[in-house]
């Protein structure tokens, strides 16, 4: 797939990659979250803390980074705040509360939507032809994974015909994989043998402690005049008093002036969470 100009002034964010792989004999991966974010809660951010305990525990990978990749504008979708905004929380979010983890406007900074193939292209471009990789203690180059994290939700959707196209699933689950967190009242296995082809590139993780906080409920608690705090990252909560923000959710735009399906709507929602975060 041909990837799309950068935005002005983009510089992709490797300020927390691990240029090193500690263990030789692992495979050097990166964790990509797609979605709304609007806002990000702390399930968006303990979903790659599961992510990196699985990883640890149960494969021969090793993380050396993880982003957040918000989506573009052009999503069209109640509750979506800007680019600029949703950007801004996720960097707070990360920079404020993690040590590693990392956001990446790229598709939120396009000119139109972008399919959550090319968007993996892009971090597969810049992390393993730009940055070109990793290397191990003794100065051997490793090519990265990339890989995508996501909810329940995301398999379910992928395995109902018509939902995603054939080629876009072959290159999402065939050519880079996913990690998967498991949310109570989904049917797992039914989807994955559905998906069989590519089971080997499905991991399911299952949350330990069941988190059902989402983007959606969070907005509404705020329209309400409900605290959010403990929900969501101190500073997150701060920025969104600050700037006034969720206390009108607006309507969904009738037209479709971002060219993409609703389809491809369907599968970005599914791939931002294990809970509802629209």
């Amino acid at each position: 797939m041909s990837l799309p100009a950068p935005p002005d002034n983009y510089t992709f964010p490797s300020h927390r990659f691990n240029r090193t792989l500690r263990n030789a004999d692992k495979t050097p991966l990166v964790l990509v979250g797609c979605g709304s974010f609007s806002p990000v809660t702390y399930l968006h951010l303990r979903m790659f803390e599961m992510a990196v305990d699985y990883v640890r525990q149960n494969t021969e990978f090793e993380v050396v980074a993880g982003y957040l990749s918000p989506v573009n504008d052009s999503y069209k979708k109640p509750g979506l705040l800007s680019a600029q905004h949703r950007v801004n929380m996720c960097s707070i979010a990360t920079e404020q509360t993690s040590s590693w983890l990392m956001v990446d406007p790229w598709e939120a900074y396009q000119t139109e939507y972008q399919r959550t193939a090319v968007v993996l292209d892009h971090f597969d471009h810049e992390i393993n032809q730009v940055l070109g990789g990793v290397r191990t203690a003794d100065g051997e180059h490793r090519k990265v994974r990339v890989m995508l994290l996501a909810g329940s939700d995301l398999i379910s959707t992928m395995s109902e015909p018509g939902v995603w196209s054939a080629p876009d699933l072959e290159h999402i689950l065939g050519r880079y994989g996913t990690f998967i967190i498991e949310r109570s009242g989904t049917d797992i296995s039914r989807a994955t043998e559905t998906l069989g082809a590519w089971r080997h590139n499905i991991f399911i993780i299952t949350q330990l402690i069941q988190n059902d906080v989402s983007s959606t409920k969070v907005r509404l608690f705020i329209r309400r005049g409900l605290s959010v705090r403990y929900l969501l990252p101190a500073p997150v909560v701060s920025y969104i008093e600050e700037n006034g923000l969720y206390l009108d959710d607006g309507a969904p735009t009738s037209d479709n002036s971002s060219g993409h399906s609703k389809k491809e709507e369907i599968s970005k929602d599914a791939s931002s969470a294990s809970a509802s975060t629209s």
